[in-house]
């Protein structure tokens, strides 16, 4: 491949591709190096090391999922957004599996204050405002839809349904269903009961 033109946002994008081809764990200079048949030397003037790579695909990742949220959340409220919501999670797992991982990534607090994470978590908290949550149920619930959503969407990629019936998308209806339902009938931290009362004195 041609040399000449490297940047750091070419050499994070070069890196996302690879990541989905290889999965994000393998990505490092050095075979960012080899996609580009340069000596490592010669990209230590872009990235620090292998984890400013990561961190970047990270970023990058984080970006263009808020991007595709925003847009598949417009005009949408309730059960139209929820689902939407966990359909791009979805999807974009399954078309960049590398970068998916990526958006998993642990940042820095730094990284994190700034990346698009802080976007994610507000539609989130807006889809939710929907279901009138209030806190601190609303994080409890934020906490509970990113686990449902990565959760499954792990397993369904580590092939963990592919042997058994219903089919994989007959179940990701039903969850959201049943995560429509929840969130509606939101408990009540004490359980939502009544204190027992005399009968006799109502």
């Amino acid at each position: 491949m041609v040399r000449a033109g490297l940047t750091p946002e070419r050499l994070t994008r070069a890196g996302a591709e690879l990541a989905d081809e290889v999965g994000f764990e393998r990505v490092t200079v050095s075979e960012l190096a080899r996609r580009f048949d340069v000596k490592v030397a010669s990209l230590y003037s872009h990235l620090k090391n292998s984890q400013e790579l990561k961190t970047r695909i990270t970023l990058l990742a984080l970006e263009e999922l808020a991007d595709r949220a925003a847009d598949a959340l417009a005009g949408r409220a309730g059960k139209d957004a929820l689902t939407a919501l966990a359909n791009v999670y979805r999807d974009y797992a399954r078309e960049h599996p590398g970068r998916y991982a990526a958006a998993q990534f642990r940042l820095g607090p730094e990284d994190a204050a700034a990346s698009a994470g802080v976007r994610h978590a507000q539609m989130t908290r807006a889809l939710l405002r929907g279901y009138d949550l209030t806190e601190p149920d609303q994080t409890h619930a934020v906490r509970l839809l990113g686990s449902v959503f990565h959760g499954y969407v792990s397993l369904e990629m580590g092939g963990g349904f592919s042997h058994s019936a219903p089919d994989t998308q007959d179940t990701w209806t039903r969850i959201l269903d049943a995560l429509d339902a929840l969130l509606r009938n939101w408990p009540a931290p004490d359980g939502g009961r009544e204190p027992l009362r005399d009968q006799a004195h109502p």
